[in-house]
């Protein structure tokens, strides 16, 4: 692929590890409701589809459906009260991240997550000012798998889209990257569902540990 310049990072599922808050957010609700709390390997899987994925495991309902806004401004409610509780970056992930910045490699974070939640969570780890750029899924009129975010990042790091790495850990990260021309790996420690076949989706390698990114600079 070539030496590369800069890594970016898509957020939940692939830097840091979200799901254990979004489910909680989650379960919150279905309580709420007398409803039994999921078991976490299936709040998990849904964790990367954010909002939208969650609303369906736990109530059956997609954006079409009534009611369907209403519960998802109350997840996003409670979610916003319990952003940092329990989230943190991946085993390995903080290594791969100093190392990268001894070595001069910028890196950036290029999620669907809208900046409401995706700034206040880097700032708590101590990372939204180490990062070359924080794209969010606000940030452009097109979140991914439109190509316009990663497009925006290598705007923003002065980078040409062939000189960056983009690792996600869903089929619409490696969609925007080979949108955008850019290679992508696909991170298997992520919020990977039973169904998803990630050898499918073509991106460039699956990895399974964060620093097996080295292999791919």
């Amino acid at each position: 692929m070539g030496r590369k310049r800069v890594v970016l990072f898509d957020l939940d599922g692939t830097l840091v590890d979200t799901a254990p808050d979004l489910g909680f957010a989650l379960n919150a609700m279905r309580r709420e409701r007398g409803l039994k709390p999921l078991a976490y390997a299936e709040l998990r899987a849904q964790a990367s589809h954010g909002a939208r994925g969650l609303i369906r495991l736990g109530f059956g309902l997609g954006p079409d459906d009534p009611g369907f806004e209403t519960l998802r401004q109350e997840f996003l409610e409670i979610y916003a009260g319990v952003l940092t509780a329990r989230s943190s970056l991946f085993p390995g992930m903080g290594e791969v991240l100093s190392a990268l910045e001894a070595q001069g490699v910028p890196w950036g974070v290029v999620t669907n997550k809208p900046a409401r939640f995706s700034e206040p969570l880097l700032r708590h780890l101590g990372l939204y000012e180490r990062a070359a750029c924080v794209v969010s899924g606000d940030t452009c009129a097109q979140p991914k798998p439109h190509p316009a975010p990663l497009l925006h990042a290598c705007q923003h790091t002065g980078t040409e889209p062939g000189a960056c790495l983009y690792v996600g850990d869903a089929a619409r990260d490696v969609e925007a990257a080979q949108a955008a021309g850019m290679p992508a790996v696909v991170a298997l420690w992520g919020y990977l569902g039973s169904g998803d076949r990630p050898e499918t989706w073509g991106a460039d390698a699956l990895i399974a540990s964060p620093g097996a990114i080295f292999d791919h600079l």
